[in-house]
């Protein structure tokens, strides 16, 4: 690609993590290289499985448990800034055409990364890596810098009626 641009996928509705997992499958399709970070997920959900078939590298900075962002855990800082290390390695490789920086957002949200250090790496990313940055709370200097900004809003879900997570659905 000569140019790769930055979107943000975030909002209070289902999908923005499958959204980006649907461009990286469609990245592969066409031959690109994909590499993508989450952030606080520690669970081998059903698209990280589907996406290590297809050979898409995925990495996961998580534990098993959420993070409480009015009282985050040392353990949950300490694998938010491996992962933006993480992160920041696989852009600047330039081995990898499209980046997805997974619950980026809730990340820098709950104080678990600074929005600064995201900032840099937006700006400082090589032309042609397209970056990818999902999650609720997209930080309005992130939404500024952004080329493409998707908002999921919640109109109605079945978990408001007592409808749990289900595999392959959900998780």
């Amino acid at each position: 690609m000569l140019r790769g641009y930055v979107h943000v996928y975030t909002g209070n509705g289902k999908g923005k993590t499958t959204a980006a997992f649907g461009l990286a499958m469609r990245a592969v399709g066409q031959g690109l290289r994909v590499a993508v970070v989450q952030f606080m997920k520690g669970i081998e959900y059903g698209e990280v499985i589907a996406a290590k078939r297809l050979g898409i590298e995925v990495y996961q900075f998580g534990t098993k448990e959420f993070v409480d962002p009015k009282s985050p855990r040392e353990i949950d800082i300490k694998l938010a800034n491996d992962a933006i290390k993480k992160a920041e390695e696989i852009v600047f490789s330039r081995k990898y055409d499209l980046v997805i920086l997974d619950e980026i957002n809730v990340a820098m949200s709950f104080g678990l990364i600074s929005v600064k250090r995201v900032i840099d790496l937006i700006e400082k990313k090589p032309e042609n890596v397209e970056l990818v940055l999902t999650g609720r709370y997209a930080p309005e200097e992130i939404v500024e810098r952004a080329d493409l900004v998707t908002e999921m809003r919640e109109i109605k879900h079945y978990f408001r009626v007592g409808v749990t997570a289900r595999k392959g659905i959900e998780f």
